[in-house]
């Protein structure tokens, strides 16, 4: 690895064999993505496409949840001033620039040209389903819960959810899941595709993930990678097209009454009230 990788702190990474393993450690509760992680997500990614030793890639979570998603309360102390209920383009461009650096760490891990698996144990809620949407295939084990939460914070999720998983799952069940922000398990992912395959616990997913990358890495690297891009190519240009489109709408109509009752409430401890301002 590069020396921009020796003080990592939201993320651990290990190379065996030519399988390199990603797992979220935090610092939040519940592996939660902070500043550190988007700021070291694609520094990480990049440089896994670049080694040459590298043939996959498995993406997991330290403890027991994959991924709590966004630290909402860590990003909004940074967020505050370019939300601020009469900010004006120069805020909002800012903003926007933002929310686009978000989604292009995310989008690290959809065109890395190693397949990346994502093994996913606990809750996997909001950022977490982003950045699964971008792996390539996705294992669960039977305590896994997926959340595309967004909505139940008045925003509308941005960083891929809403352009990877209608080719993963379908328009159907996407719409459901954004629509209502519910939790679904592992039972449930597996049934509509958000999965492959269900395995009993933590430690099972994490070995199927080890033998899957194993496989992968086993095979001609240049012909995976051309499987991988050969796969990709119509998808990507239409995820890039929609993420523009949802940035730019984020940025002119994110910052809302019900924004900041979404973030009081999370602080509080307490149900929202959204009043549609």
């Amino acid at each position: 690895m590069t020396a921009t990788l020796d003080d990592l702190v939201s993320l651990r990474v290990a190379t065996v064999d030519g399988v390199a393993e990603v797992t979220l450690v935090g610092p939040g509760k519940g592996n939660a993505m902070g500043p550190d992680f988007w700021r070291e997500l694609p520094l990480v990614f990049g440089a896994l496409d670049a080694d040459p030793e590298v043939r996959a890639v498995i993406l997991t979570g330290a403890g027991p949840n994959f991924s709590y998603g966004l630290d909402l309360p860590a990003m909004m102390s940074t967020w505050a001033p370019l939300l601020a209920d009469r900010a004006l383009a120069g805020p909002r461009s800012a903003f926007l620039d933002e929310i686009r650096a978000l989604q292009a760490a995310v989008t690290s891990v959809a065109v890395c040209r190693k397949p990346v698996v994502a093994a996913v144990a606990g809750w996997c809620i909001g950022g977490g389903v982003d950045l699964i949407a971008a792996a390539d295939v996705r294992l669960a084990s039977a305590d896994a819960r997926f959340s595309v939460r967004e909505v139940k914070v008045a925003i509308v999720a941005d960083l891929g959810s809403l352009q990877r998983l209608a080719g993963i799952v379908g328009e159907g069940h996407l719409r459901e899941l954004a629509f209502t922000g519910k939790d679904i398990d592992a039972s449930r992912a597996e049934r509509i595709g958000l999965v492959n395959d269900v395995h009993p616990d933590r430690d099972a997913v994490l070995a199927a993930a080890r033998e899957l990358a194993g496989e992968v890495a086993a095979n001609p690297p240049l012909v995976v990678q051309g499987v991988k891009d050969v796969l990709g190519q119509r998808r990507e240009q239409q995820v890039a097209d929609g993420l523009r489109y949802v940035s730019a709408w984020n940025a002119a109509f994110l910052p809302s009454e019900d924004l900041g009752e979404a973030t009081s409430a999370f602080l509080e401890r307490r149900a929202p009230r959204f009043r549609g301002e």
